[in-house]
């Protein structure tokens, strides 16, 4: 009498290894030139940093020994950058105007780059042309005329002559930028809405802006950047320690005495005002990252 019996693996096939995992679509190897590439870049950016603040550690005699790493550091340099106060008053200078005008410019810039990605117009392309020459225009052209003019309506060596031509440059860069990201959200959630009873600007506030916070922050961190680091029009258009920004403000730094080199403070002061630029760039990217998936629909 026969019987039925289930067959058993046999050792061979439970022992056999398991396949290798396929590699995940978009997943790609570097090649070991691209790691040298990427290597040289990133030394070619930290370099001049470095270099920066090995000056800024430095004190008299040394700052002219060219020493990769100082041999006697200090941070005398900052103790004197801090104390002194026409500095601190150009670094409040700039954080008001910089951020006055990255406010303003993403505010009008945030309505005027739906208009134009949403609205159905004609020569939208030369418009967004138009306006994205406005960025590449030499500011030396304007400097002479903006500076007669300031003078003779009272705008001259004020923080709001500062910050009007800083946001005739920042306006435009951030239309641009913003446009082409509103042109990526999809039009059906704003249908929905629509649907939902929203009017155009509760859909804008409360759709469409959560969308676009990665395209906002993005285009904060360019126009704060632009702004931050401007030094034409601002030593063209003021005078005085009340009005200048910290880019002026180092450009007239000077020794203690006739043949003292300012070159240690200029670098410890330069430091000072290229820290915020990191923490910026620090936390948009944080916040870059968790608005692309901010408003996500699922399906």
């Amino acid at each position: 009498m026969s019987t039925l019996t289930a067959e058993r693996p046999t050792p061979e096939l439970a022992t056999r290894p398991k396949a290798p995992k396929r590699r995940m679509r978009g997943e790609s190897k570097l090649h070991p030139l691209a790691w040298v590439f990427v290597v040289a870049v990133m030394a070619f950016s930290l370099i001049p940093f470095y270099w920066l603040v090995n000056t800024s550690l430095k004190k008299g005699a040394s700052l002219s020994k060219g020493e990769l790493f100082p041999s006697q550091p200090t941070l005398e340099n900052y103790l004197v950058v801090f104390q002194n106060p026409e500095f601190l008053l150009a670094l409040r200078n700039s954080v008001i105007i910089a951020v006055v005008t990255t406010t303003v410019a993403l505010v009008f810039a945030s309505f005027a780059a739906y208009a134009l990605a949403r609205l159905k117009m004609r020569r939208k392309a030369m418009i967004l042309t138009l306006i994205l020459s406005v960025t590449t225009f030499p500011a030396i052209a304007i400097a002479a005329p903006m500076f007669s003019i300031w003078r003779e309506i009272g705008l001259y060596d004020t923080l709001l002559g500062l910050i009007i031509p800083k946001l005739t440059f920042a306006l435009p860069l951030a239309i641009y930028t913003l446009t082409s990201f509103f042109k990526e959200i999809p039009r059906e959630l704003e249908e929905s809405a629509y649907m939902d009873g929203a009017t155009p600007f509760v859909a804008f506030r409360k759709v469409i802006l959560p969308l676009a916070v990665p395209g906002l922050a993005t285009t904060a961190i360019l126009v704060f950047i632009s702004v931050w680091n401007e030094f034409l029009l601002a030593v063209t258009l003021t005078t005085s320690p009340e009005a200048r920004p910290v880019p002026v403000a180092i450009a007239f730094f000077s020794g203690t005495s006739e043949f003292d080199q300012p070159l240690g403070t200029i670098s410890a002061a330069s430091v000072i005002i290229t820290v915020p630029l990191v923490i910026l760039v620090l936390v948009c990217q944080k916040r870059i990252v968790s608005g692309m998936t901010a408003g996500a629909v699922k399906g």
